[in-house]
């Protein structure tokens, strides 16, 4: 009897790990990257009076940049269809301001739950609009350190490679040629002396695609406390793939806290397959606030095969009324 228990329960154990799967996905890149006047702060005092100051000085202009990004996923599904899914992530940078190597680590676990046309997350989550690929559109260099996107300063939820993320949801429901997504973080701030301010921010997301082109309406807001107004963003996008040639625009308006900062952001970007091997990259993005940032780039890739290529960019960010500053980059990316 006791040697029929201990069999039945070996059984049962293995018939879970074979209903169970386990795995592995990523990539690595490392190359060269430039950034005129690269500062590093080094030193951060406080005053009496509680005021911050940080001192910063001059760093090397052309570092060594790298990552390692490797996604655990692990998923199950159940007889009746229903998927349970679970990521965590490990990721190692170079320090940006520096050029030195940073340690791995793993970040906050996201959950999910999936069945036919519904998803649910749960944890570490990316919002509606960190959920809309046509937001970012093509991001030219190795680091992709330019974006369409450049001149909206409102922050949404965003999914968190190297920290523990947001404790949110997300929902996203598909049906046909249209898509709805919405997710609520709540956050709740301790003042100390027993007060909290209440900062929740949500958003939500509708999208249609035909014709091999993708238009998306997103909006978000933020509950900045109390004495103060909330923030909002309001993104439309329209993505375009015609064969060798993809395309996006985007319109944005956005409220935030710092004045010289609200108005209205737009950009665009393209992608063009120029041979078998070669993509041909563009990006531009700037907004019509006083202190909103301007991108503006090219960038290529070469498929080396194999999940391999080779990539670069060079382009201008400008902030504000500031003098624009080049950046570039140059290096190997391969996918596993």
């Amino acid at each position: 009897m006791k040697k029929l228990l201990f069999a039945s329960t070996a059984l049962i154990a293995t018939a879970s790990v074979a209903a169970a799967e386990v795995k592995f996905s990523g990539y690595g890149r490392f190359g060269i990257g430039y950034q005129e006047d690269r500062t590093n702060v080094t030193q951060t005092t406080t005053t009496a009076s509680g005021a911050t100051n940080q001192f910063s000085a001059d760093s090397d202009n052309t570092i060594l940049v790298s990552r390692f990004r490797l996604n655990i996923d692990a998923n199950v599904e159940t007889d009746g269809g229903v998927e349970f899914q679970g990521r965590v992530r490990l990721q190692a940078d170079e320090d940006s301001d520096t050029g030195e190597q940073n340690e791995a680590g793993l970040n906050g676990a996201r959950f999910s739950v999936i069945y036919g046309g519904l998803r649910v997350d749960a944890g570490n989550v990316s919002g509606s609009f960190d959920n809309l690929d046509d937001y970012f559109g093509t991001e030219p260099g190795l680091e992709e350190f330019l974006g369409q996107y450049s001149g909206i300063n409102y922050s949404f939820l965003e999914y968190s490679s190297t920290g523990s993320g947001a404790n949110a949801v997300f929902f996203r429901y598909t049906v046909g040629d249209f898509a709805f997504s919405a997710s609520y973080d709540q956050d709740t701030r301790f003042l100390g002396g027993g007060l909290t301010d209440d900062r929740d921010r949500w958003d939500v997301s509708a999208t249609y695609a035909f014709n091999n082109i993708n238009v998306s309406l997103a909006y978000g807001e933020t509950d900045e406390g109390a004495g103060v107004d909330k923030e909002s963003l309001t993104v439309l996008t329209i993505g375009a793939e015609l064969g060798d040639f993809y395309g996006t625009v985007l319109v944005a308006d956005d409220d935030v806290a710092n004045s010289n900062e609200d108005g209205t952001a737009y950009g665009f970007s393209v992608a063009y397959d120029l041979g078998a091997a070669t993509t041909l990259q563009l990006v531009y993005g700037d907004g019509s606030a006083d202190n909103d940032t301007r991108n503006i780039g090219v960038g290529a890739i070469y498929d080396l095969g194999g999940g391999a290529t080779l990539r670069g960019a060079v382009g201008e960010i400008k902030d504000g009324d500031d003098d624009g500053k080049i950046r570039a980059d140059f290096g190997a990316q391969f996918n596993f």
